[in-house]
């Protein structure tokens, strides 16, 4: 997660009209130093256009225009669940904006369960369930 410096491929639109073509959704703290660089390298290697946040938002911040700008200029979500994600209100308000693209048809949202069992997300379960019942709880 990151507020003003991100990473990206390049800042001109690619085909099909859209600026990225993955945008990658993930919680710093467990994935960032290790699956998300290898993924986001990968991805660069292949041509994808693609926006990694390279900035830590600081606790309290809301998601930046720049973020939300990203999300709906990107045509696929990689929204990389881990152990924690569900803990950082601004994990789960960039994943509220992700699934708000998704729903007005613009974006393709790809799950990627990071030692994680999909069920608990699914079913929120375990972590989770406490994370989703604290997030409505203040909405």
């Amino acid at each position: 997660m990151a507020s003003s410096k991100a990473s990206a491929t390049s800042s001109s639109k690619s085909t099909g009209g859209w600026t990225y073509d993955v945008f990658l959704s993930f919680r710093g703290d467990d994935t960032r130093n290790n699956f998300v660089d290898h993924l986001y390298a990968a991805l660069v290697q292949k041509g994808i256009h693609t926006f990694k946040d390279d900035e830590m938002i600081h606790r309290g911040e809301s998601i930046s225009s720049e973020l939300m700008r990203a999300i709906e200029e990107s045509r696929f979500a990689v929204v990389v669940f881990s152990k924690n994600y569900a803990n950082s209100s601004l994990c789960l308000d960039e994943l509220a904006n992700i699934m708000k693209c998704r729903d007005q048809g613009g974006l393709k949202v790809l799950p990627v369960f990071y030692h994680v069992d999909p069920s608990d997300v699914r079913k929120q379960k375990r972590d989770y369930a406490t994370a989703f019942q604290k997030t409505r709880r203040e909405l």
